[in-house]
């Protein structure tokens, strides 16, 4: 016979205790919610990476490149962002970078012997001893940087010199970059066979050591783990660069290519920010296609650019940007190159070309195509006929500009690296916008009075520490202008440093050779890169229009203006560009 439910069971479904039993079923239900949302944010927060803006569609990219605060050197259009400009400073944070204890535990303990007849003897560059003390010498001299990797020492020029090379960055460096740097070292013997380093060399001094000799042993270096092997793939600038062009090695791999090009249209001769925006278009499409993009290294370069005031044809692409990173990441082809191996096996191997002049044909209709060659051909009639006309539209989702292959010619980096390390990686820098603008009353009432010496003083007093360096990136021509701000700071200018590309220079020797040894003009563009980049390398940057005056930058009344076409808005910037002295 079954026994009554007791109580203790029974209880719970009394009605007077259903609203109780309601209310704490909710109070379940709203805890696991919680729990599952506080579950779902961790995932997110951990696994989320914030999307690159230079990757979103044209309008989109626009506000990006428009909309920032109205800092100089932010929004002006004369010199390109790149690839490299939007990699995270903290892309370098896990990098293990050696400190003045790790060389002392590294040091070797050496017995004092009889050092007659021992003094004039030659110093061995090869031993432990002479490279740890080199080390230990240059982390105590260069204080502002940050030593990441040290090459084997070699022997210098003489006895008692030895080189050696180093990656670093600076300290403070707000840039996703490793430096190169090789120099000289003096090294003296004293009496009781004690070696010290008498002097050091400067930037680049010691060219022995530029160059990695083939089963050569590494030098001192931490081992990366897999979280730093991300870091070694970072522009480092002083290496050597090999920017050659690729070719196709046979006849069979390149009839069995797919190949993309784009001929004509109105892009020539326009600013480098156009030229560039309709380049990374045709890049996207290869890239969506699948296809080899045929480029044309030749460029025309805008009359904005140029000491002659007209444009010039014929500057090579690689005298601007990283070629030897675009081939490495990407893949392209020179288009003379292509059309004399065209030229040899189009016929025999029956390969196949599809002309494209309709922009409304988008990539997307082209992907199933399976013809060698698609050539894109525009027209003369502009705006209508601009390469990046074809990534518009619906095309603007799906095709996406890929920026990362794309970064600044290091061998204008190498000059920017140059500059920064004759002032010791530790100076602060200030942008003076005058010339055009500070003669139009109209549209910038304030430039020219709140951008005079005086007001420079008045207005870097509070900002700069008397007697620090000072590097001016400036619009003036006449660098004696700002002779009053000596006798507070010791200042700098781009013109100071024409020995890093004169005819005497590295940076000449190369260009002229990869220019079939015609010399290359450091024509404006190189020159207001350079100065741009030594601008944002002061460890603290003063603007024109954030810092110095109240005017707008692109004048009265356009502080908070709505977004504009970044390839109409460039006006003002290239009247900046006018007065440099070229």
């Amino acid at each position: 016979m079954l026994g009554r439910p007791s109580l203790s069971r029974t209880g719970s479904f009394r009605p007077e205790n259903l609203g109780q039993n309601a209310l704490q079923m909710i109070g379940n239900l709203c805890f696991t919610i919680f729990v599952i949302g506080v579950l779902i944010f961790t995932i997110i927060a951990a696994t989320y990476e914030p999307e690159d803006p230079l990757f979103h569609p044209s309008t989109k990219i626009t506000n990006f490149l428009t909309s920032n605060s109205n800092a100089t050197f932010k929004s002006d259009n004369t010199v390109v962002k790149t690839g490299e400009d939007f990699m995270a400073a903290n892309q370098t944070a896990f990098a293990t970078f050696i400190n003045i204890t790790d060389v002392d535990s590294e040091t070797p303990v050496t017995n004092n012997l009889e050092c007659e007849g021992e003094i004039d003897k030659p110093v061995d560059c090869t031993d432990p001893e002479v490279f740890h003390l080199m080390m230990k010498a240059a982390i105590e001299h260069f204080k502002d940087i940050h030593f990441y990797r040290f090459g084997k020492s070699v022997r210098g020029s003489n006895d008692s010199s030895c080189h050696m090379a180093w990656r670093f960055r600076p300290k403070e460096g707000k840039t996703a970059a490793f430096y190169k740097d090789y120099r000289s070292f003096v090294i003296s013997r004293s009496e009781n066979c004690t070696l010290s380093v008498v002097g050091i060399g400067d930037y680049h001094s010691g060219g022995n050591a530029r160059k990695r000799k083939k089963n050569q042993k590494p030098g001192f270096e931490k081992k990366p783990t897999k979280q730093e092997q991300q870091v070694i793939a970072l522009p480092v600038v002083g290496e050597t660069v090999n920017d050659s062009l690729p070719v196709v090695e046979s006849e069979g791999s390149f009839s069995r290519g797919r190949y993309l090009i784009y001929t004509g249209g109105g892009d020539r001769c326009k600013s480098m920010d156009h030229y560039l925006w309709s380049f990374m278009c045709a890049l996207g499409e290869a890239h969506y296609l699948n296809r080899t993009l045929i480029m044309d290294l030749s460029i025309c370069l805008s009359s904005i650019y140029t000491s002659s005031k007209q444009d010039e044809e014929g500057k090579d692409f690689r005298f601007y940007f990283d070629f030897e990173h675009l081939k490495e990441s990407a893949s392209v082809l020179d288009q003379d190159q292509f059309w004399s191996d065209w030229n040899k096996w189009h016929q025999k191997d029956g390969l196949s070309l599809h002309l494209v002049e309709d922009l409304r044909i988008t990539p997307m209709k082209l992907a199933g195509l399976k013809d060698t060659l698609i050539m894109r051909k525009f027209g003369s009639v502009e705006p209508d006929n601009y390469w990046y006309r074809v990534c518009e539209g619906e095309t603007e989702s799906v095709v996406q500009r890929p920026w990362h292959l794309i970064w600044k010619s290091r061998r204008l980096m190498d000059i920017v690296s140059a500059i920064a390390s004759r002032l010791n990686w530790d100076f602060d820098s200030v942008h003076v916008v005058r010339g055009e603008k500070a003669k139009n009353k109209e549209l910038w009432p304030n430039l020219e009075a709140d951008t005079s010496p005086e007001a420079l003083l008045s207005t870097l007093q509070g900002k700069i520490e008397d007697g620090r360096n000072l590097y001016i990136a400036t619009s003036e021509p006449d660098t004696s202008f700002f002779d009053p701000l000596k006798d507070k700071y010791s200042t700098h200018f781009l013109n100071e440093y024409q020995d890093l590309w004169d005819e005497n220079s590295e940076w000449y020797s190369e260009t002229t050779k990869l220019n079939n040894g015609v010399p290359v003009e450091f024509d404006g563009y190189m020159r207001v890169s350079v100065d741009t980049e030594v601008f944002l390398r002061g460890k603290k940057q003063i603007e024109t229009f954030n810092d110095l005056t109240r005017d707008c930058k692109d004048g009265v009344n356009t502080c908070s203006s709505a977004i504009m076409d970044p390839f109409k808005s460039g006006v003002s910037a290239e009247l900046d560009y006018h007065c440099f002295s070229i």
